[in-house]
């Protein structure tokens, strides 16, 4: 019962959000083009009635969530197509645990994840070219730390370049969603907070919370190819 009327609420948030404003002209570029190719003939729900309930959070400059805490929600424009699929993925099994994001990704099929995923890839892509080399360098306490931890070995070059496209692109991302999501993988027995993930959950444990914000405060200050990219109706 709990279940239904999360989902019941997120549904009623997403249909406010999505119809708050007047509809605005049609948006020009790569997201537009997405929207396009997704959109099925025959009455098919189109891309914009899928993503409707991301825009409310994801598509707001400056949005923050307060469950578990008060922290920006991650952007998500930019990011991989296939590490958005994953994420979604984990949220609808349980993997990840989130009330609001679990009653969101219950009310989406495979094909609806497919192409949330393959839009938000492409929506504002381009607008932030990153080298290989990061922006700025970290502290020596905080290389220590990410030496430790690994980072580039799955993350990439710049950690914007990860090794395999399940995984996520990590620089530029708000510093206080990193230390909320890397305090996730540590938390083990909660029925509303934590994430299930062999690899991140053993990295995580080797660290205190202090050192986990370290390493997020300095990965969110680099230059990353993340953006919050608002809708037109949000503009």
């Amino acid at each position: 019962m709990t279940k239904l009327f999360t989902t019941l609420f997120v549904l009623a948030v997403a249909s406010a959000t999505a119809h708050a404003q007047a509809p605005a002209a049609p948006a020009q570029g790569p997201a537009a083009q997405a929207q396009g190719a997704a959109a099925a003939p025959g009455g098919a729900k189109s891309i914009e009635a899928k993503v409707a309930m991301c825009i409310g959070c994801h598509g707001i400059k400056g949005y923050q969530a307060s469950f578990p805490e008060v922290y920006k929600v991650p952007m998500i424009s930019g990011q991989s197509a296939r590490y958005i699929a994953a994420a979604l993925t984990a949220y609808k099994t349980g993997d990840r645990k989130h009330p609001t994001m679990r009653g969101i990704s219950d009310t989406l099929s495979e094909q609806d994840i497919n192409d949330i995923a393959a839009y938000y890839e492409q929506h504002g892509k381009g607008q932030t070219k990153v080298t290989d080399k990061p922006s700025r360098e970290p502290s020596a306490p905080v290389a220590a730390l990410l030496q430790k931890a690994a980072c580039v070995s799955c993350h990439g070059a710049n950690f914007s370049k990860p090794i395999d496209p399940s995984y996520p692109k990590i620089a530029g991302q708000h510093s206080d969603y990193l230390y909320v999501a890397l305090k996730a993988y540590k938390t083990q027995n909660n029925p509303t907070v934590g994430r299930n993930n062999g690899v991140m959950g053993a990295i995580a444990q080797q660290f205190s919370n202090a050192e986990l914000k370290a390493m997020s405060n300095y990965l969110g200050s680099l230059q990353g190819e993340l953006v919050t990219q608002p809708e037109n109706r949000f503009r």
